[in-house]
């Protein structure tokens, strides 16, 4: 009880910072607009009577790997209403193409008040967290409510591990809250055994992320743009971040000095920072395009992929991925690689990318994946530019993962 007070008293000292960022406003960025109440567990009731699942899928990534689930617990169960909370405006503007499939409310901030009132009104009969979100806060109020907590799509990093181990008061309040942690990889079942979580709460699953659907709009999209872009070659880096961007368009620049007809499609992970970008490109005397300005990158050295929600359509129109996060030191652990290799784009990586360690290994085995430095990006480039034939590769067949009717039927009867 001490060691909660404690850490609610400093959350409420560390509030207005961490408000300030989730309410500041930016270019690009999705409005909360009168939904901030929600954050306070001021939460409107729900159109269905029924008690819904709850999916709590925190922004962009999560709330991308939540979807084929959701569609898989609605095909299982098609009367079952579900509800998607997110942190973010961002992640609520990716479950908004859901439609009428759920309903969408945003998190309450972790104060156990907020929680309660979001919980009185809400009634879940399951939460389930995609990935690793753990508030110690809500755990213990939907626990008391007697509601099961799943984790979905768990991992946790040997980082993320040691982190938690240092904070093991904290942990030792969370882990009795939870039902059931259902695994991406072994690595992350031994993390949280290490974390004192008995083996009758652990499973795993495999990653829900390898199962990606890849619509035929999708394909035909991305093969309308390719055909704005016409024959040259073309890469992605996707989901970069401050620092990364630098090294890219220098190593683009570079590219250019080889085969001037190269393009860049560049796709910053935060909407935040679309303007930002879009200048360094200006600044580094790059023609650059907007997808915004829908106009065709017909000669244009970058295109810009200012817009939410199309990063398949930006890697179905390329040749090459440079997947982001991953050549920034270890602040960020690098991002998903299954969607490119799926289309079967051969993709290059930086160093650091702990929090995909199992699958990025297995598809280094495989030869879909390169592990780059700096220095090597730009080797790999000047192989990419004199290997090009206009020809692109037909998407791969990748491991199938954890959204199966046993996941599903698990989620079901819990």
């Amino acid at each position: 009880m001490l060691i909660r007070a404690v850490y609610t008293l400093l959350l409420a000292l560390a509030a207005p910072l961490l408000l300030f960022g989730l309410y500041n406003n930016k270019s690009n960025k999705p409005k909360f607009s009168k939904r901030w109440k929600e954050h306070f567990g001021v939460t409107p009731e729900l159109k269905s009577d029924q008690k819904p699942i709850w999916i709590h899928a925190v922004s962009v990534g999560e709330s991308i790997a939540a979807i084929p689930l959701i569609k898989a617990l609605k095909e299982q169960a098609p009367n079952q209403p579900i509800l998607v909370t997110t942190t973010t405006s961002t992640g609520a503007e990716q479950i908004s193409k859901l439609g009428s499939l759920v309903e969408h409310r945003y998190m309450p901030i972790d104060f156990s008040f907020a929680v309660k009132s979001f919980l009185k009104v809400t009634k879940p009969r399951q939460m389930l967290v995609i990935e690793t979100e753990l508030w110690p806060n809500t755990l213990n109020e939907v626990n008391k409510f007697g509601i099961p907590i799943i984790i979905v799509n768990a991992r946790l990093s040997k980082k993320s591990r040691d982190n938690y181990a240092k904070f093991r008061p904290i942990f030792n309040i969370i882990e009795p809250c939870l039902t059931q942690v259902l695994c991406q990889h072994k690595s992350d079942a031994e993390h949280f055994r290490s974390l004192g979580v008995p083996n009758s709460k652990l499973k795993v699953t495999g990653s829900i992320k390898f199962d990606i659907q890849i619509s035929e709009q999708t394909l035909s999209l991305g093969k309308q743009l390719r055909q704005a872009i016409g024959e040259r070659p073309v890469w992605i880096a996707a989901s970069t971040h401050k620092g990364e961007d630098e090294i890219i368009i220098a190593a683009h620049k570079y590219l250019l000095s080889k085969n001037p007809n190269a393009l860049l499609i560049l796709v910053p992970r935060h909407p935040e920072r679309f303007d930002a970008v879009f200048n360094l490109c200006i600044n580094m005397n790059l023609s650059t395009i907007r997808r915004t300005q829908n106009i065709p990158p017909l000669e244009s050295n970058v295109y810009l992929g200012d817009t939410m929600g199309e990063m398949l359509i930006f890697m179905a129109a390329a040749d090459l991925c440079f997947m982001g996060g991953s050549l920034i030191g270890s602040k960020v652990g690098g991002h998903n690689i299954i969607e490119p290799i799926a289309l079967g784009l051969p993709v290059l990586i930086g160093p650091s990318y702990y929090n995909f360690k199992e699958i990025v290994d297995e598809q280094i085995k495989l030869n879909n994946v390169s592990v780059i430095s700096q220095n090597s990006l730009l080797e790999n480039l000047d192989t990419f530019a004199n290997n090009y034939k206009g020809n692109k590769v037909a998407p791969s067949s990748i491991k199938k993962g954890a959204i199966d009717s046993s996941v599903t039927q698990i989620l079901l009867n819990i």
